[in-house]
């Protein structure tokens, strides 16, 4: 198979990841999501800051991200291969992997803030739901156990990403998905470094907690 569909997927995969959906929702409130609350520009600072209506719409718009990357652009690429009567080669089903590992990159640095963006933990939801259901079911469920019992959205992220890879290597045959499931792990808890250290320091806050001002 030649390079070009890789490169064309990753690129766009990584442009659809992109838009900074909690930062343009804030500005239709005259909000810059960057100087309340956390400062990020995820759906967990949009809800603390604008509330559950504009926090579930870019919770959703950036899964959807990751659906489309997963879904979307390799199916496209097929269709393309399809058209010209060219049966697509076995190599085809690292498309959607590497679309989801795009879009979470895009998300998370996106060109558009100066490669400074969120977490990718919606948009990785979204690849993950797409291509391993049963794994991302597990580590749902770890994610809304751990958010019941602490109120911390960080570390119920980090539980559910931590437990992923386990999740994904019990329900799935193809070590491909497990490694892809391990490397979105370990994107997630790189973008969480600060949350970890507020979370060993006691000062991290919990869901529904509105941030102090900064001093």
């Amino acid at each position: 198979m030649p390079s070009w569909p890789f490169i064309v997927t990753a690129l766009i995969a990584f442009v659809a990841g992109s838009p900074p959906t909690g930062l343009l929702v804030a500005r239709l409130f005259k909000v810059d999501i960057r100087a309340v609350g956390s400062g990020n520009i995820g759906a967990t600072n949009v809800f603390r800051v604008l509330g559950k209506g504009p926090g579930l719409f870019v919770l959703a718009v950036d899964a959807l991200k990751g659906v489309v990357a997963v879904l979307g652009v390799p199916v496209l690429m097929a269709q393309w291969f399809l058209a010209k009567g060219i049966k697509p080669p076995d190599s085809w089903v690292w498309l959607p992997i590497l679309g989801g590992v795009c879009a979470v990159l895009g998300h998370n640095y996106t060109p558009w803030l100066r490669f400074r963006g969120g977490k990718g933990i919606a948009t990785s939801a979204g690849v993950l739901a797409s291509l391993l259901p049963m794994a991302f079911g597990i580590a749902l469920v770890t994610f809304l156990v751990l958010l019941a019992f602490t109120s911390y959205v960080s570390l119920a992220s980090l539980a559910a990403a931590l437990i992923l890879p386990l999740a994904a290597w019990l329900t799935q045959n193809d070590p491909r998905l497990v490694w892809l499931a391990a490397v979105l792990a370990a994107l997630a808890f790189f973008k969480h470094r600060s949350n970890i250290g507020r979370l060993m320091a006691g000062k991290e806050n919990r869901i529904g907690q509105a941030k102090p001002p900064e001093s």
